[in-house]
């Protein structure tokens, strides 16, 4: 089995985060986005996996040099192989795959870096692929499949028009991976686009014309990390998965003085907390400062000072100070508020 992970977005609705971080690399309860989300794809797919591959941006888009041993060493701590292929321009979800062309060979999951799940990976051996759905209150926004009988009979790309509210999370299996690849090549070679861009919808869609068969995969959660809002509520409920699991996600090297943790909380290594309270539903990385503080709600990275704050639905990135009265705050790496 091979994963395919496209994360070339330079996920401008999340800036200022993502102007010096990856979007899938910014850390959930002290884990990237992407390590999540692949080590919850090897965790219930129940085969050994042969490969794990990473398609990124260049460095012009905001993907730090270092990004591509980020990613093998987690592909390393799965003990798989782990390669990265470099989408030069953003010409698609069909184009962002074929960059990755070797690997598309054998049994395929695809996954986009820009969610997490809960899903039950349960393989129909009689289909041709699967793709994971999940009912949504506004499809226009997203790639939708209508059924039949329990059967894919199309896929339509942000319909302006309701045909269907299944939205497509961006996670896919293909029993065979060359037959994806041939036929986002044929898109390629042909410049067929949706909207300016190569689309998985129509490799999809040509695949089932040719007598492929694709059934929906069934999602419990979706967790998506599209804007700051987003983000900050998918740590939450993340964390709330977590708890309900008997996870315990506060590091036993937590400093605590005259301070109150409400859980569910992530709390990072050598955190220092002072006349403090955090929690619920609260993420703080490693190496970090709160004083005379009251957080809850609210995402923060590492190696970050806080003091006299009082936050809610508040994401801070690494190495940040804040020193203020502002409550529902964004604010990138190395940014000083006070």
């Amino acid at each position: 089995m091979k994963i395919i992970v496209p994360m070339a977005g330079i996920g401008s609705r999340l800036r200022p985060h993502t102007l010096t971080t990856p979007k899938p690399l910014t850390l959930i309860a002290g884990k990237p986005i992407v390590q999540r989300l692949v080590e919850d794809i090897a965790g219930i797919i129940n085969q050994k996996i042969d490969e794990i591959a990473f398609i990124i941006g260049p460095a012009s888009k905001g993907f730090p040099a270092d990004t591509k041993d980020r990613l093998l060493k987690i592909a390393e701590d799965l003990n798989t192989k782990g390669t990265v292929f470099v989408q030069e321009q953003a010409l698609g979800t069909a184009h962002a795959i074929q960059c990755a062309k070797t690997a598309l060979e054998g049994p395929c999951v695809v996954a986009f870096a820009d969610t997490l799940f809960k899903a039950d990976f349960t393989l129909d051996t009689n289909a041709d692929g699967a793709i994971w759905v999940k009912k949504v209150d506004n499809p226009k926004a997203f790639g939708v499949v209508k059924l039949k009988d329990g059967i894919i009979t199309d896929f339509v790309e942000k319909p302006q028009e309701f045909v269907s509210d299944l939205a497509i999370i961006g996670i896919y299996y293909f029993k065979k991976g060359a037959d994806l690849r041939n036929e986002i090549q044929y898109l390629l070679d042909n410049n067929i686009t949706e909207k300016g861009e190569f689309q998985i919808t129509n490799a999809l869609e040509n695949m089932k014309q040719k007598g492929a068969k694709f059934v929906p995969g069934e999602v419990s959660e979706w967790m998506d990390c599209g804007n700051k809002d987003i983000t900050v509520k998918t740590n939450g409920r993340f964390l709330q998965l977590a708890q309900k699991d008997g996870h315990n996600l506060v590091s036993k090297t937590v400093v605590l003085e005259n301070s109150t943790i409400i859980d569910p909380c992530y709390i990072g290594k050598r955190v220092v907390l002072k006349n403090t309270t955090i929690g619920p539903n609260v993420s703080l990385g490693d190496n970090s400062v709160v004083e005379n503080s009251n957080i809850k709600n609210s995402l923060i990275q590492t190696n970050t000072t806080i003091k006299n704050a009082k936050l809610d639905n508040a994401m801070i990135g690494n190495h940040a100070y804040f020193d203020g009265n502002f409550t529902s705050i964004s604010i990138g790496d190395y940014s000083i508020l006070n």
